[in-house]
């Protein structure tokens, strides 16, 4: 297993007390990983500080204010993908399919594609293998951290030491995309209404899908988002 991208997966997950007594180990694990640089490690200690030690009610508001109320920080990678296309259906299938055929059924109640998830089961594939499909969301990866740097948050060095094992450089233009995408306000009840009644996204079994390699899990990252017309979201 590799053990760093497990960390990851677990520092990007909801807090709970059971990963608070648990930061000294992930902590360890990120602060002696040699494939980032001084700098990186250095960047991510206040985030292990902080979930190390805060207080566990502020940390869950600040997760769910973050990454539950704000499409534009959301650890559900097909959303910065697919949007609300029709698309975005077919592609959990496929990513389904693919945990699968690795022997990987991820015990959440999260989507297949919300990062953690994706992040436990890279760790548990080669890395020359995990860090392609780790490339190909090398630009949601960028756009995240620049967004999360706006908001002074820690979870922004999480992103950077994500960036730095895909081993290549984001395309700009594709962060570009996602950054000219309007900021959400997590304050707006209205908004956060309408997203929850949108048209459900469905995934599971498909005899059709097939197996892709998980190179292809993230395919057409590198695209700008197709968004539905509006009927067709309804």
């Amino acid at each position: 297993m590799d053990r760093t991208l497990k960390a990851l997966s677990l520092v990007l997950s909801y807090p709970t007390r059971e990963l608070q007594d648990a930061m000294p180990e992930i902590g360890a694990v990120l602060l002696s990983e040699r494939r980032l640089t001084t700098a990186a490690r250095r960047a991510l200690s206040p985030l292990i500080d902080l979930l190390s030690e805060g207080d566990i009610y502020a940390l869950e508001e600040t997760y769910v204010g973050l990454f539950d109320r704000s499409r534009t920080l959301s650890l559900n990678l097909f959303e910065h993908v697919h949007g609300e296309s029709r698309d975005r259906g077919g592609a959990m299938v496929s990513l389904v399919e693919t945990y699968r055929a690795g022997g990987f059924e991820p015990a959440t109640t999260e989507l297949p594609d919300h990062l953690p998830v994706l992040l436990e089961f890279l760790s548990t594939r080669p890395f020359a293998e995990a860090q392609e499909t780790l490339a190909d969301a090398a630009h949601i990866f960028v756009a995240l951290q620049e967004r999360l740097q706006r908001r002074e948050s820690g979870y922004a060095a999480a992103f950077a030491a994500l960036l730095q094992l895909t081993g290549v450089a984001a395309d700009q233009g594709a962060v570009t995309v996602l950054l000219d995408r309007p900021e959400d306000d997590p304050n707006d009840l209205a908004a956060l209404d309408a997203i929850w009644e949108e048209s459900e996204v469905r995934f599971g079994p498909d005899p059709n899908a097939g197996c892709p390699v998980s190179r292809d899990m993230l395919a057409r990252m590198d695209q700008p988002i197709s968004r539905a017309p509006a009927a067709a979201a309804e």
